[in-house]
């Protein structure tokens, strides 16, 4: 939604927008783009002559806010559906859907279209460190937008990505998430189904070649061109360094390039490598997008590194789910080896994970750290008899502070403290930081 009100802005409209608990990067992007936030729900926050209210999906029956709007009879769309009506019209939208890899992948693809001169609109679900912002208008024809599928409105609850109609779709994997949305995973792939629907004949999925989920969607209809990525797909990569940092690009078999950047893990390779397939049906050279990702620099809350005191490096990571938690470790693993510790702190913030959806497979996903810390959930779905049978030390903390007292103490130089959630986390990361200073301080 922050992104949303930013296209408005550019778009020539006046914009103010209400939210609770809005944490950064998006804050900060706001204040930056001078775009009024108004904390909380109140309706008096709503002007009764607005020409339309953007209702975000978080916002449900019984908002003060929104049962305000409706009593008032104020035009009001979801976000999508502007998108679709006021930016995404007579643009070639370049989607990028999956359950992982989502926000990565956009900005890797907006970078490749920016640097090749193409001046792309986009809008991502973070802020790309390149771009300093999660949106912008751009210039015709491209759009590359991150097409989630999650619902668009509460009166709205097809995915969001229905309204986008890309010509270009990236599929990057599909697995079980948004437990509050989605029943089973046989819903998401009904989605995923529309989704296909809307692309056209004269289009491009690129999908990934080993997800047997996407290969079954794609099973139940598809009237697209196709092309893969992946270690059997028609876009391959070879690494030249086991954590990712380089790899060589095949196409059909053929070496097009060699990639060096700043990234880490397998996962991020082959995001790399959809973000080039993309590019490359927009008539982007291989070898301008390979020199594209030389100077890519990744989207804030990707390992991104907060700060590093007494050799001890704290890292930021949005991973949520057990499959980005294991590629997020695995990769850092890869880059620091076997030797050095690395400490992984988890909230389990969305609503799949604070549930408990995902706890069969906690243990496998976290097993590359060397000490796990957890806060621990409001619902008691066995999280500490789960930790109980973890290899490693594992600790379970009701209060941040707590916490944050309590491991500080444990580290060591040379640590590497990976803090991974969809929340603000209570702002753990400063918190953690200021208190390694002081105690080698002290």
């Amino acid at each position: 939604m922050s992104g949303v009100a930013i296209l408005a802005k550019q778009s020539g409209h006046d914009v103010t927008g209400s939210d609770a608990n809005v944490y950064p990067p998006m804050s900060t992007q706001l204040r930056q783009q001078e775009i009024k936030l108004l904390e909380g729900y109140d309706p008096a926050h709503i002007d009764p002559t607005v020409d339309c209210v953007i209702v975000g999906n978080v916002i449900k029956r019984g908002n003060p806010a929104m049962e305000y709007v409706l009593a008032q009879g104020i035009p009001y769309l979801s976000g999508p559906q502007w998108l679709a009506e006021n930016v995404l019209k007579h643009r070639w939208v370049l989607g990028v859907a999956g359950t992982h890899g989502k926000t990565t992948t956009s900005s890797l693809l907006a970078w490749i279209l920016a640097e090749a001169g193409l001046a792309p609109g986009f809008l991502i679900g973070g802020v790309p460190e390149n771009f300093g912002v999660s949106a912008q208008l751009g210039e015709q024809p491209y759009f590359v937008i991150e097409a989630d599928e999650y619902d668009s409105a509460f009166f709205d609850k097809r995915s969001k990505f229905v309204h986008y109609h890309p010509k270009t779709l990236i599929l990057n994997n599909l697995e079980y998430d948004h437990a509050d949305i989605f029943p089973h995973l046989e819903a998401i792939k009904q989605q995923f189904h529309y989704l296909i629907r809307t692309v056209p004949g004269n289009g491009l999925i690129v999908r990934h070649a080993q997800e047997k989920h996407l290969e079954e969607v794609l099973k139940m209809g598809c009237w697209t061109p196709e092309t893969t990525f992946g270690s059997q797909g028609e876009w391959q990569a070879q690494l030249l360094k086991s954590d990712g940092s380089a790899f060589t690009v095949l196409h059909q078999q053929q070496l097009v390039g060699e990639v060096h950047w700043d990234l880490l893990g397998q996962h991020n390779v082959d995001n790399a490598l959809a973000a080039i397939a993309a590019a490359h049906h927009v008539n982007v050279p291989v070898a301008v997008a390979i020199q594209a990702l030389s100077t890519f620099k990744n989207v804030k809350r990707r390992l991104e590194v907060k700060g590093k005191v007494n050799e001890i490096v704290v890292y930021d990571d949005f991973a949520h789910h057990p499959t980005a938690i294991a590629t997020t470790l695995a990769g850092l693993r890869a880059k620091i080896g076997d030797k050095t510790r690395m400490i992984a702190v988890l909230e389990f913030g969305s609503y799949t994970m604070r549930t408990g959806v995902h706890k069969e497979q906690m243990q496998a996903a976290l097993s590359d750290a060397d000490m796990v810390v957890c806060k621990s959930t409001e619902a008691d779905w066995g999280l500490k008899a789960l930790l109980a049978q973890f290899k490693q030390p594992t600790i379970l903390y009701d209060d941040i502070d707590v916490l944050v007292k309590n491991l500080v103490p444990l580290l060591h130089a040379g640590d590497h403290v990976v803090v991974m959630s969809n929340s603000g986390f209570g702002g753990i990361h400063q918190k953690l930081l200021e208190a390694i200073k002081k105690v080698t301080t002290s």
